[in-house]
């Protein structure tokens, strides 16, 4: 994982969830760090700005979702492969 992206992710969370940066862990779920569903809204629409992306993420039917949301260090990767754009197409 990227350090910035981690880092930017992790202070993302931690506003939302009304924690300080150093209680949020990437092994953390979303349940654990009391993180309601609006404030799961809120947190998808605050990493798309900060990373100017666009979330697939289906806040009616999150289980859905294309964007993986079963930890905070699965949150970082998923939005390091949306910053990545995509793979290549083999030859």
């Amino acid at each position: 994982m990227r350090p910035d992206v981690q880092d930017q992710i992790i202070s993302i969370i931690a506003r939302e969830a009304v924690l300080e940066p150093a209680e949020v862990h990437p092994d953390m779920t979303l349940d654990e760090l009391g993180l309601d569903s609006l404030g799961l809204v809120e947190m998808i629409f605050a990493i798309e700005e900060a990373f100017n992306i666009s979330v697939p993420f289906n806040a009616n039917e999150p289980s859905q979702s294309d964007f993986d949301i079963s930890s905070v260090g699965a949150i970082v990767r998923a939005v390091e492969r949306m910053i990545a754009g995509p793979a290549p197409a083999a030859a």
